[in-house]
């Protein structure tokens, strides 16, 4: 293993504690082991320290839950200007041995590249689609209209993207659950827009770093597992109206302008629909 003085690790947790150990225990096979790692605690109570022993972290408490973003940024200001690179990513994961270490030499040899995001399995084995398009108006619509009733249509294909091939390519953005940052990148926009409390904030850090004229790249010879988490109804509730709110807010910032408004309205009330329609479905 070795030791990598420019890179580091920032986790955020919300209630982590039962999926710490998986973590690090893959964490700790790892070719490549960065030489800080920040762990942002968001949940009321602070998790126990024994399955992070022997390993150069840092525990920072957020009780007042600012969110996934906010809590990044936190953790990687904390960081010493050593730091270059910097791994951002969910407690719920195991990472395969050489992940981070592809993840970097992606990131050394691809041009412009600011992010690198990895192949992304869930625990039943099956690929998840972590690397999409940024969703303009045809491509949001089309999949936000046509995705459940007819997966296969070509605006739903192309906002998921295609995950065929092992080679290194250009996307528009990347899960925010587990990837590889450039800091001069993430310092020169600022980091995560803090306005977002959950969802989307992945799809506007991709956005804005495309704008300064930056890569986002999909590895998928890197591999990680994410295993997810399991919400009560009331949460998805709560989740799916947080979704559209962010969605909402996303649009604001792809179609600014005064003579944009009323397609800004149009985008708005149909997300609005859609929120309603969807979360009615976890009504008690």
């Amino acid at each position: 293993m070795t030791r990598r003085q420019s890179l580091a690790l920032v986790i955020v947790g919300y209630d982590s504690e039962a999926v710490l150990k998986g973590f690090f225990d893959s964490l700790r096979q790892s070719s490549v082991m960065p030489s800080h790692i920040i762990m942002v605690e968001n949940s009321p109570v602070l998790p126990k320290l024994e399955a992070m022993k022997g390993l150069p972290i840092k525990v920072l408490h957020r009780h007042d839950n600012p969110g996934y973003g906010a809590a990044v940024n936190f953790g990687i200001a904390t960081l010493p200007a050593v730091v270059t690179e910097v791994v951002v990513c969910n407690p719920d994961i195991t990472i395969d041995p050489e992940a981070i270490e592809t993840l970097l030499t992606s990131m050394e040899n691809f041009e412009r590249t600011a992010i690198c995001g990895p192949a992304i399995f869930d625990s039943k084995g099956d690929l998840y689609p972590s690397a999409r398009a940024i969703p303009g108006i045809r491509i949001g619509i089309g999949h936000a209209l046509l995705g459940k009733v007819w997966p296969s249509n070509p605006w739903t294909q192309r906002y998921l993207g295609n995950y065929e091939g092992s080679e290194t390519r250009v996307v528009g953005w990347l899960s925010g659950s587990f990837f590889l940052i450039s800091r001069k990148a993430f310092d020169q926009i600022r980091g995560f827009d803090e306005g977002y409390f959950m969802f989307f904030e992945d799809v506007d850090l991709g956005f804005r770093l495309k704008k300064l004229g930056y890569r986002s790249a999909y590895v998928p010879s890197a591999r990680i597992t994410h295993m997810g988490a399991h919400s009560t109804s009331s949460r998805m509730k709560s989740m799916i109206k947080a979704h559209h709110r962010s969605a909402e807010r996303f649009l604001s910032k792809l179609y600014p302008g005064r003579l944009r408004a009323p397609l800004r309205a149009a985008l708005n009330l149909g997300l609005r629909i859609r929120a309603a329609l969807a979360s009615s479905r976890f009504e008690q």
